[in-house]
């Protein structure tokens, strides 16, 4: 029987397509903004558990590369699990956010042609509900801003519903302040303040 699993937290994202991102609008069939994609999809356990092996508290970043439309595949993805996980914990969110474990991540593993390895980092989220940051030091530098609309009194950012995105089917847009990644021979410095940038509560469990 397949081992079952939950995870249960906050997901962070920024690549480098301009705010809003047109693969998604375009169900990945459009040309990435600049014509390539680098993406870091980030993700804060706070409940987690992988049969018996407990993930809480643990953290994750996804980081990948696609050189055009993400439908087309041939995408390079890499993952940076948090250094304090032991074996059996770096195994088990491997496994998870490679999907090969099942569930959300699973449906973009036939678009991946290239998996570049594990780097265990220290990784930090900071996140006041406006602003937030991920930082795994020498690797990914990310922070952002949420994104609000035209009412100034508005509480709460701009919002996409139905997006189908694997990490979260419900998220928030923000204006990505900064935006660095240097991991598995990927390259991407930004800080124009013009990226997109995404954030949500995410869910998942094993089928």
């Amino acid at each position: 029987m397949a081992t079952q699993w939950n995870l249960n937290g906050r997901y962070y994202e920024t690549c480098n397509c301009d705010l809003v991102c047109p693969c998604l609008t375009h169900q990945m069939a459009a040309q990435p903004s600049k014509g390539d994609c680098t993406f870091a999809m980030a993700f804060e356990v706070e409940r987690g558990r992988y049969g018996d092996v407990s993930l809480d508290g643990l953290g994750f970043i996804v980081i990948g590369h696609t050189p055009g439309a993400m439908n087309k595949g041939d995408w390079s993805v890499g993952l940076v699990v948090d250094e304090r996980a032991d074996e059996a914990q770096r195994d088990a969110l491997t496994t998870i956010a490679s999907g090969a474990a099942g569930g959300p991540m699973a449906a973009l593993s036939g678009l991946i042609g290239k998996f570049l390895g594990v780097q265990g980092a220290r990784i930090r989220f900071e996140d006041d509900g406006r602003r937030w940051s991920i930082d795994a030091p020498g690797l990914v530098d990310m922070a952002a801003e949420a994104a609000m609309g035209l009412d100034p009194a508005a509480k709460e950012p701009l919002r996409l519903q139905n997006t189908g995105h694997p990490a979260a089917n419900d998220y928030s847009l923000a204006h990505v302040a900064r935006s660095h990644v240097h991991a598995f021979g990927l390259g991407w410095d930004d800080a124009s303040g013009g990226n997109n940038g995404q954030f949500a509560p995410f869910a998942w469990r094993s089928a």
